[in-house]
């Protein structure tokens, strides 16, 4: 690869506008093309953070995709979505790179508002053959002569969801042509049983010689060299027989294409020409590598530089000064436990590292089970360990716990299993958008009976509410922090059953109710307040769900009540308190603030609190105006507008 420099818009690279432009180049330039792309992404990506790692896997089997296929009439879906940076760059976004993942610039995933070359964007894995399912029944209805490209990689195919669509696209025969990218990833290395069969092929010997001869021979024989040859009983099945002694595709009933060099654009380009005239399901095996091309991201054992923030492009050394994360404060503390118990056993779903459970890992492999990326899997595999005896703690991301609802409701709570779940990324957290938001938890999850929902407010209250979580046997627990880094500690004055008391002034007022990682804004609000002569409580529940019943007495002696969350106000904790006002008999004016349910753009997590007006100084002027319209008993300390 080129020294990489500042120097990104020379060469082929700005000549790109549209797919179009990519049918005009020969082989050479498309090689040259591939090395600009891989310099610009990596220039870009340094400045602005996102997913490095899985686009450099996917540059050339992108070019020979968009080759092939006539984009937009050709539906072309991404799952998961993060692999599509390069989609971008050649359907004419390159310009917004320099804002990526920054509000109001380039999304780090599809995004319909950006192009028409863009379909789906919830970027949650394994959804996207279910998605060409229905688009290929759709076009055939109609009677539309059109394709549904799906690459489909980086993890997703660990997903139950893949199978079940599969096993439609197979029996509708419909013009699906699936590319498996296939780079043994998926945010960390890919495990489970449809990998290791992946990995099958990887490893064989005969694997090795395909991928010596696939360039020339592909496009000219299904078949690749003599022993390979003798070993085959059809020409239409490929190579497949002479290195997976498993034909799991065509057992599907989709035909099947590879493996085929995924950094060999001749080579992907000439498979996916003999799939799309084959005008039925068809899977094209890619084999990539991810982080290919930029040496920090191949060396980077750990994820491939898969999501970095800013970093050096010459080195790949993030260049944020490290701070204490809420994930590196959860997974200390979960070894601590885990040293003091046996019984404690950790899950992931494919993010080991990004939510924590890797330090588990490395010291008791034993005891920590990566289901791949399958949620649902891996909560009922939880309720399993805790019939069994142990404790297990389930670690995901919030966002992503919501594809488990039923497993949550039913196979653990409806048992009143001891399963702790902890939530990494709860509430708004920013560049990665709307699909990624954890804001949902405490309203979605509220609902379920004899389920316990913790929101620490800084690192000693994670450590602290961890341990009540796996102290409890009786039923389900959550345990939900933000991202980034953890504040200083905010400490209580005193506790009322469980919940903590941070500030109290002799005039009471106002209740705020602050909520986890709110507890500093609501004690900024609260000083904001006062300044206006109005006395304030300041309090964290700790523990949300059920409602502590302690806050209805702190609240008897308050004017107004209000209820601060990094959550949804659509049933969330805001509703939750005001109904157990009402149960207690406990009639005073309650209002709650939180996110408005809907979709909101993504931004820094500064940004967005900004736009919804979940500010120090926005929440303060909203409490200061309730507070002044209700009949005040001491005249004297109206305040000063």
């Amino acid at each position: 690869m080129s020294e990489r420099s500042d120097q990104t818009t020379a060469g082929i690279l700005p000549g790109i506008k549209t797919p179009g432009d990519l049918k005009r180049l020969d082989p050479d330039q498309l090689t040259l093309l591939a090395a600009e792309i891989r310099d610009f992404l990596v220039v870009k990506v340094s400045r602005t953070g996102g997913h490095l790692g899985p686009n450099l896997g996917v540059v050339e089997t992108t070019l020979a995709l968009h080759r092939v296929f006539d984009s937009p009439r050709d539906r072309v879906l991404f799952d998961t979505g993060h692999q599509a940076y390069v989609h971008k760059m050649v359907t004419g976004r390159q310009d917004g790179f320099d804002r990526l993942k920054q509000r109001g610039g380039l999304s780090g995933y599809p995004s319909r508002a950006e192009s028409e070359h863009d379909m789906i964007e919830n970027s949650h894995a394994s959804t996207a053959l279910s998605y060409a399912d229905g688009l290929s029944k759709a076009f055939t209805l109609r009677g539309e002569d059109r394709h549904v490209v799906a690459l489909v990689g980086d993890g997703a195919l660990t997903g139950g969801m893949c199978w079940e669509a599969l096993n439609n696209i197979a029996a509708a025969k419909n013009r699906v042509v699936i590319i498996v990218n296939d780079n043994g990833r998926s945010y960390a290395p890919t495990i489970g049983g449809f990998a290791d069969h992946l990995s099958t092929l990887r490893l064989n010997p005969g694997y090795e010689r395909v991928l010596d001869l696939v360039k020339d021979a592909l496009g000219s024989t299904p078949v690749v060299g003599k022993p390979v040859y003798e070993v085959l009983h059809a020409v239409k099945k490929g190579i497949k027989d002479a290195v997976s002694p498993q034909p799991m595709f065509e057992d599907l009933g989709i035909k099947y294409i590879g493996p085929v060099d995924g950094h060999d654009v001749q080579a992907m380009e000439s498979a996916l020409r003999r799939a799309k005239g084959f005008n039925a399901p068809v899977i094209v095996h890619a084999v990539t590598r991810k982080g290919y091309g930029y040496r920090p991201a191949e060396d980077d054992e750990a994820d491939c530089l898969h999501g970095p923030g800013a970093f050096d492009p010459q080195t790949g050394v993030l260049t944020a000064k490290p701070s204490v994360k809420w994930t590196n404060v959860f997974a200390d503390e979960l070894v601590a436990i885990a040293d003091e118990r046996p019984d404690i056993v950790g899950i992931t779903a494919a993010m080991a590292e990004p939510t924590g459970i890797v330090a588990l890992q490395k010291k008791y492999p034993e005891r920590t089970y990566d289901v791949g990326i399958a949620e649902q899997h891996a909560v009922t595999s939880a309720a399993g360990l805790a019939m069994g005896g142990l404790h297990p703690v389930v670690a995901v991301y919030a966002t992503f716990l919501n594809r488990a609802f039923d497993q949550v409701l039913l196979d653990v709570a409806m048992h009143e299993l001891p399963v702790t779940i902890v939530l990494d990324r709860a509430g708004i957290t920013g560049p990665d958008g709307p699909s990624h938001y954890g804001i949902w938890d405490m309203s979605v999850f509220g609902a379920v009976p004899g389920l316990r929902i913790a929101a620490p407010r800084d690192a000693a209250t994670l450590r602290e509410e961890l341990r009540e979580a796996v102290a409890v046997d009786d039923g389900p627990t959550i345990v939900r922090f933000p991202t980034g880094s953890v504040a200083a500690d905010l400490p209580a004055l005193r506790r009322v059953g469980p919940v903590d008391v941070l500030r109290e002034d002799e005039r009471k007022d106002i209740l705020l109710v602050a909520v986890g990682a709110f507890g500093k804004l609501g004690m900024e609000v609260a000083e904001r307040v006062a300044e206006q002569g109005y006395g304030v409580t300041v309090v964290d529940p700790r523990w949300v769900r059920p409602v502590p019943i302690e806050l209805a007495g702190l609240s008897r002696g308050h004017r107004l009540v209000v209820t601060l969350e990094d959550g949804i106000r659509a049933g969330g904790v805001g509703e939750a308190v005001a109904s157990t006002l009402r149960d207690a008999g406990v009639d005073v004016p309650l209002r709650d603030l939180g996110v408005p349910a809907g979709f909101h753009p993504h931004g820094s997590r500064a940004e967005i609190l900004a736009a919804l007006g979940l500010t120090a100084q926005d929440v303060a002027r909203d409490v200061t105006e309730w507070v002044s319209q209700l009949e005040d008993p001491a005249a004297e300390h109206q305040p000063q507008r």
